[in-house]
């Protein structure tokens, strides 16, 4: 009742409720014939039983109407069955010490509150409860460690061999319950994985190296709290091989989860270590070999060696998923850095489950697995088994440090240390009663943890007034039905308020007029059949349509549309009529009476420029266009626009100076004295334009104009025009008789300076000439000297 009333009383205020629950109601239109019926339609349905409830002339299916309704009608008796949930075992979570002298059983432990609930559900109604989940210290834990043994895991082999007491040692700081179990896996032992050669079988290594005979998995220690036992076992294994390179670990990993009893598993912490440095064989690839039997998922070890290799295909990653959460295994993938990223998104896949790199020769081993457990225990998240059909479950986690998740991130809670306790809120909703009604059990857990919740579910498909039928009851037009809950539910092909017509009578024109509207020979408008004289409506593929009405006249999806939606999505379509939702009008709900659409900037309507219309602005003047009226194409511009009228008011000139009157009354002008009284637009909570225009005799005037929040007009001009003064004649002659007197000096210094170059320029050309003339040092032919000198020749020589 609370979700129907909500939406009428919310979305549609003003209209009366009774009516509206009335004419719109899921529960009158889902034309229930019985109280069994009425119920599974919705949460918010009842069930009228009184007998004289119905008028003359009313259907059957009217006494099944929202509960509000029926009381209003003065329904005395009105039967309306309530879901409930029952918690059948709540047994507190365990809190344990592990220092403690008293030593629990696994059993005895409790991590997860309730244990069993039983939820009565009906359709619709959804049924909640409170789940608590505490980690126990001191928790037992079963590891069974699986090895590859192909030939290159040898060195990692020898690393292993004293892996149980190192382990046992380091898991005695987390709990002082371990057990530790060993395995290796090769390879399916049929060709072309391995060498069938009778000396390959043998030895299936090259080099001289000793390997033993390959295989598929083999179980060399069951679990066992004994670390030497394990270390003893281990180092006697030996490395065998084959011949490609991705193993058979998946028909290793299902034999240890589906063989229980072989491996020793106990109801505690199951985890699986798989190392390995290569890659995986899966479902498919066994048709290399001639394998095409899917697997079975069944246990096959016969004296702890899997024998149907050679018979069953690889398993599936789905398949091997279902069998470890089926079995509370937690997988942690213990795999060289090579083949990490193959590894990573197996875990992706996997629920609970961790992925390590493991060194080339697995030393790293025991922090791997610590790191990885304490990783996987450190999350939890619930998983629900298979619902029954149109049951739907959903999750709310309520975390450490007020972390909370809903949806998926409902189902989990991280960061969880030894000793914390989470909660989570699960409601589970059922919208129809399934076939035969009968009770199901449906189970949530924590994955790989072995406790679960075990929840029976009943389901309300029909009312207990129904137990006290009245079979073949005289009310019932002679036996013709079943007499409860205050009217007839008739036999198969009966129909009527009171069973009082059969399927197969001939439709008589009689009966037939009572399915026709006044003045129309169409039967049920065409859209339905008369069947002893009402009209059943047709039903439509889409359920959401619907007909209604006495003669099927009306339905839900004949009213005008807009954006091709229906109402325009702001309405509901009754009897091919839009009931628009509030702030919308119109045949189509198109038109929307929100004026805030309209608004323009300076908080007018359309700018004060046009009307507002279905949220549009509907401009007036055709000039002006745009969502609220401010584009103007052909506008000369505000200032431009209101010039001329500015100009004649304020100063009684200009082009409009003789129709100032009549055409430039439509603002208020408001004088000041200079510019800095003009308003500014920091001081308006309104757009304002600032205005200089220059008059005739190129005066400038300045003017503010804007446009008022209660769209009135308003004009600041200066009141004093700004004109130019005229020119000063004597500074004008002056200077220009200075500028020419120092125009001539200035080319008389020109000319100077040209003619001292010059000048310098020939000095030097006679200077480097004389510097370079050669004269002539022989004597002057003309000249002859006046000494004569005679030599004796006597005196020659001495």
């Amino acid at each position: 009742v609370s979700k129907y009333t909500y939406l009428v009383e919310g979305k549609f205020p003003g209209l009366e409720l009774v009516s509206s629950l009335s004419d719109g109601s899921i529960c009158i239109k889902a034309n229930a014939q019985s109280c069994g019926e009425c119920i599974q339609v919705s949460e918010i349905c009842g069930w009228c039983t009184d007998e004289k409830f119905l008028s003359e002339g009313e259907s059957k299916s009217a006494r099944c109407d929202d509960v509000t309704y029926l009381k209003k009608k003065d329904c005395k008796n009105i039967e309306d069955p309530r879901g409930s949930t029952e918690i059948t075992q709540n047994k507190d979570v365990t809190v344990r010490n592990k220092d403690g002298n008293v030593k629990l059983k696994p059993e005895e432990i409790t991590q997860i509150q309730p244990q069993k609930l039983k939820v009565t559900l009906r359709s619709g109604e959804p049924q909640t409860f409170d789940l608590k989940f505490k980690r126990a210290e001191d928790y037992p834990i079963d590891l069974y460690y699986l090895m590859d043994l192909s030939f290159s895991m040898k060195d990692d082999l020898e690393n292993v061999k004293n892996l149980g007491t190192d382990l046992m040692r380091e898991m005695r700081e987390i709990t002082s319950d371990f057990r530790i179990g060993f395995g290796s896996f090769v390879e399916k032992t049929v060709m072309p994985y391995i060498s069938t050669t009778p000396a390959r079988l043998i030895n299936p290594c090259s080099n001289n190296e000793n390997c033993t005979s390959p295989f598929s998995y083999k179980n060399v220690l069951k679990l066992t709290s004994n670390g030497d036992r394990f270390n003893q076992l281990v180092s006697q294994q030996q490395i065998s091989g084959n011949l490609d390179s991705p193993e058979g670990g998946f028909d290793a990993i299902m034999q240890v989860a589906v063989c229980e009893e072989q491996i020793g598993w106990r109801n505690v912490t199951r985890l699986l270590v798989f190392s390995t440095d290569a890659g995986f064989h899966f479902a498919g690839d066994g048709k290399l070999g001639g394998i095409v039997l899917p697997n079975d998922g069944k246990c096959h070890l016969e004296n702890n060696v899997y024998s149907m290799s050679h018979y069953y295909d690889y398993p599936s990653i789905a398949h091997l998923v279902q069998k470890l959460s089926d079995h509370n295994i937690q997988t942690i993938f213990a795999v060289t850095e090579e083949f990490q990223p193959v590894y990573q998104e197996l875990k992706n896949l996997i629920p609970k489950s961790a992925v390590g790199t493991l060194s080339s020769n697995s030393s790293n081993v025991i922090k791997l697995i610590i790191d990885a457990y304490n990783s996987l225990s450190s999350e939890v998240i619930l998983e629900n088994s298979k619902l029954p059909e149109g049951v739907s479950i959903s999750y709310k986690a309520f975390c450490k440090n007020g972390v909370r998740g809903t949806e998926d991130n409902g189902r989990k809670c991280t960061n969880i240390s030894i000793g914390d306790e989470v909660s989570f809120k699960i409601s589970i909703e059922s919208q129809k009663c399934p076939s035969g009604g009968k009770p199901e059990v449906i189970t949530v857990k924590p994955l790989g943890f072995n406790e679960e919740v075990a929840i029976e579910l009943n389901f309300i498909c029909d009312c207990e007034c129904a137990k006290k039928g009245e079979p073949n009851s005289p009310k019932c037009h002679g036996g013709n039905g079943i007499f409860e809950c205050g009217a007839c539910k008739c036999n198969e092909g009966r129909i009527g308020r009171e069973c009082e017509c059969s399927k197969d009578e001939v439709r008589s024109d009689d009966l037939d007029a009572n399915c026709r509207k006044p003045n129309s020979t169409d039967i049920c408008s065409n859209n339905g059949e008369c069947l002893c004289g009402t009209c059943e409506c047709k039903k439509r593929e889409n359920p959401a349509e619907v007909y209604s009405g006495k003669y099927c006249e009306c339905d839900n999806f004949n009213c005008d549309r807009s954006g091709n939606l229906l109402c325009g999505g702001h309405g509901r379509c009754e009897c091919r009529k839009c009931i628009c939702d509030t702030n919308y009008t119109g045949n189509a709900c198109e038109c929307s009476l929100d004026e805030s659409t309209c608004l323009a900037k300076n908080g007018q309507l359309c700018n004060g420029r046009g009307k507002c219309e279905c949220g549009i602005c509907k401009c007036e003047d055709p000039k002006f266009q745009g969502p609220t009226c401010e584009v103007c194409p052909t506008c000369p511009g505000v200032c431009t626009e209101h010039k001329d009228c500015v100009q004649c008011r304020a100063f009684g000139d200009g082009e409009k100076k003789e129709m100032c009157q009549k055409e430039c009354s439509y603002f208020n002008l408001i004088k000041v004295k200079d510019r800095k009284d003009l308003p500014q637009p920091t001081d308006q909570s309104f757009p304002l334009t600032h205005c200089k225009e220059k008059d005739a005799n190129d005066c400038w005037f300045y003017y503010t104009y804007a446009i008022t929040k209660n769209s009135t007009k308003e004009v600041f001009v200066v009141e004093k025009l700004d004109c130019p003064s005229g020119p000063d004649i004597i500074p004008i002659v002056a200077g220009v008789v200075a500028g020419i007197v120092l125009i001539g000096l200035a080319l008389l210094l020109i000319w100077k300076l040209l003619m001292i170059i010059h000048d310098r320029r020939e000095f030097a050309k006679f200077e480097k000439e004389k510097m370079n003339a050669k004269w002539d040092t022989g004597e002057n032919p003309i000249y002859k000297s006046a000494v004569t000198t005679v030599i004796n020749p006597k005196y020659e020589g001495k």
